[in-house]
């Protein structure tokens, strides 16, 4: 069993930017989810955890070594796969595979080469095996992503935003990959993509303004809020005046109707309508609490 324990990190930079204000997690092996808006910290703690950049205060231990001193100790055994990534021109997906287990460190051959034909059927490559990745389609750029992130058993992989841009066919089988993967390692799965942490993740944490304000197992973020949840149509408008009355956390757009979301402890009058509470009902409700209590970095 793996173990990925982050203590009271806190990361600032030259600027004087806190990307990182005091965030602890424990996670071990499984899909770990970090959810958070654009510029919440998940990539810098993705950098932190990498050993790519040192913590301001705090550390991080990865099987009882303290990559914050040491950052090789989670290098070796590291997968990661970045949002965007580039290839080199013209080269094709076995070259590039071939090549980037040389750098991981897998020098015998013939279990290299195992290696790599294994993760190209994995990753439904195989048959592309000899095109250049340069003119792969976004989705099968993803996969190759995974494929190398894969090279030389790593314990932990992490992900950028792995879905952003795909189709909902391609989406579904990198997913498939990501979960069948998942059990023998750590997989930190960091997006601002709801639906991805609710079909993949057991435990997950959401990051706003550098800190962790809910953490926990989706279903139990979920149960939390069972029967705290109410919908209302209403006209563009209203809403202003329903978010003075209300706790409006969001709205949808429905064949072109608008229906507020409000969060409430006590049941609202007729016009409003329960509904069962959904994991975007928990992000949500956490955001704007968070933005109420004035959390900041």
């Amino acid at each position: 069993m793996n173990t990925l324990e982050i203590n009271n990190v806190s990361k600032i930079y030259a600027n004087g930017t806190k990307a990182l204000n005091g965030v602890s997690l424990k996670i071990s092996n499984g899909m770990y989810g970090l959810l958070g808006p654009n510029g919440a910290g998940k990539s810098s703690l993705m950098r932190t955890i990498a050993g790519l950049q040192t913590t301001s205060s705090g550390n991080v231990i990865f099987n009882g070594n303290d990559i914050s001193k040491e950052p090789s100790k989670i290098r070796q055994y590291l997968g990661y796969l970045p949002q965007e990534f580039g290839v080199y021109p013209r080269m094709s997906a076995l070259d590039l595979l071939n090549h980037i287990a040389v750098l991981k460190g897998v020098l015998n051959k013939k279990a290299r080469q195992a290696q790599i034909e294994a993760l190209l059927i994995k990753t439904n490559l195989f048959e592309h095996r000899k095109k250049a990745v340069s003119n792969f389609s976004g989705g099968m750029r993803r996969r190759f992503g995974i494929a190398q992130a894969l090279l030389g058993n790593p314990k932990i992989i992490m992900v950028d935003e792995p879905t952003a841009g795909l189709d909902p066919e391609e989406r579904n089988r990198f997913l498939d990959v990501l979960s069948e993967v998942s059990s023998s390692v750590i997989v930190l799965l960091s997006t601002h993509i709801v639906e991805d942490i609710r079909v993949l993740c057991s435990n997950m944490a959401i990051l706003y303004n550098g800190q962790i304000v809910k953490q926990g197992s989706p279903e139990n973020l979920i149960q939390d809020l069972q029967g705290k949840i109410w919908k209302k149509p209403v006209p563009k408008s209203d809403l202003a005046v329903l978010k003075n009355k209300h706790n409006v956390i969001s709205t949808r757009l429905l064949g072109g109707k608008t229906s507020a979301y409000v969060f409430s402890e006590q049941q609202l009058t007729t016009d409003f309508e329960a509904v069962p509470t959904d994991l975007e009902h928990v992000y949500f409700h956490i955001l704007k609490t968070s933005k109420t209590n004035n959390y900041a970095a």
